[in-house]
């Protein structure tokens, strides 16, 4: 077990991408969301919180998920490869990591092969979504230690050529 924390990049990528919503709200495929992506059984129709509460769903969430990225990588990552690990697991949940060609490939110390499967990650109920796009692209930029990782912007061939941005 390797013991990384988030960086702060990584904390911004995830707010970036996740947006902070006081109120309840179905994502793009009917999940029940709240605060900055909060998900799960206490998260229902009508539910509001506050920034403060917000916060701490984000902090218990990402320390689920530090420790699951902690867990599942036998190799050691720089702070922005942890950092776009976790992003990458908190979107998506632990056991796609866990399944993932991606992590194959990074545990069999294939950094940049590894760094070309989140693209590939982009899909929401079967379809692949531009904002899924940006973010798997900004969370492979975090990860290659680009120094604007973000991605706000794709080409207008992005459906179709989204492995070549």
């Amino acid at each position: 077990m390797i013991n990384n924390t988030l960086n702060m990049d990584g904390l911004n990528l995830i707010k970036h991408f996740e947006s902070l919503e006081l109120n309840a709200y179905q994502d793009s495929v009917g999940v029940w969301t709240i605060g900055w992506g909060h998900t799960g059984a206490d998260v229902i129709e009508g539910k509001t919180i506050t920034e403060e509460e917000a916060e701490n769903l984000l902090k218990e969430d990402l320390s689920k998920f530090e420790k699951t990225v902690n867990n599942s990588v036998t190799i050691a990552l720089n702070e922005n490869q942890y950092a776009a690990l976790v992003s990458f697991t908190y979107n998506l949940g632990i056991g796609n990591l866990q399944s993932s060609t991606l992590l194959k490939l990074l545990n069999s110390k294939d950094s940049f092969n590894a760094s070309k499967e989140f693209v590939k990650w982009s899909k929401a109920g079967g379809n692949r979504l531009e904002g899924l796009v940006k973010r798997r692209l900004s969370e492979r930029n975090l990860f290659c230690s680009f120094l604007e990782p973000i991605v706000t912007e794709v080409p207008d061939d992005w459906e179709t050529n989204y492995m070549n941005i």
